[in-house]
């Protein structure tokens, strides 16, 4: 089958499960990113909700997680009042795009652990196998829909983290069957103690920095 048909026989099939996504240009994405770089194209930029934390490196991450984050604010299944507000702001096609934009600006490339965990951390990293969803150091994960998180900033890492194990809160929680059961078997502390090993690992991601004035 040569690759036209390939991608009309993945398109027909996509049109028959329902599951057809906006194609991202890195290139229009770059004139949508605007509300995005005053956080995230700051190196070490700050938020303080719900608690002081650096904003997460998007730069290099995968584009389908991103979009799965976005739409995740959107139906309000992440509960953060900025950032849903902002997801609202975009269609299917400026998420595809910003994703885009995003993803391609730090190529994937060969990640490798600093340092190997503690025995402890091991045991805990075992305990909720971590590494079968997110992969090969943490930066290689099993469906592009998951996040790359090596290297991410920890303080970052454990605020999403505890996230998960929140209910009932309108402003603040996230809604996913498989990280809240995970998170759920953790202390704060062992979610920190993760956090800062994952941390400290080499990834993909970065800050880049971006002018608003274009």
């Amino acid at each position: 089958m040569n690759q036209n048909l390939t991608t009309i026989f993945a398109l027909a099939v996509a049109c028959l499960t329902g599951t057809v996504h906006a194609q991202g240009d890195a290139k229009a994405g770059a004139a949508k990113v605007a509300m995005c770089i005053g956080c995230h194209g700051i190196p070490g930029y700050q938020a303080s909700f719900p608690e002081v934390h650096k904003v997460p490196m998007i730069s290099g991450q995968g584009a389908p997680y991103m979009a799965a984050a976005l739409a995740a604010y959107q139906k309000g299944e992440r509960k953060h009042p900025t950032m849903r507000s902002i997801a609202n702001s975009l269609t299917e096609q400026d998420i595809a795009d910003v994703s885009a934009f995003y993803e391609q600006q730090s190529p994937a490339g060969a990640a490798k652990p600093a340092r190997e965990p503690s025995v402890q951390v091991a045991e805990l990293l075992k305990r909720g196998a971590c590494i079968s969803c997110h992969g090969d150091n943490f930066s290689k994960p099993i469906d592009p829909s998951y996040p790359k998180i090596a290297g991410q900033h920890a303080d970052y890492l454990y605020v999403a983290l505890k996230s998960y194990k929140i209910t009932n809160n309108p402003q603040l929680g996230r809604s996913n069957g498989v990280m809240a059961g995970i998170a759920q078997q953790f202390s704060n502390q062992e979610l920190k103690q993760l956090a800062n090993y994952i941390g400290r690992l080499d990834g993909d991601l970065k800050t880049v920095p971006q002018s608003k004035f274009r």
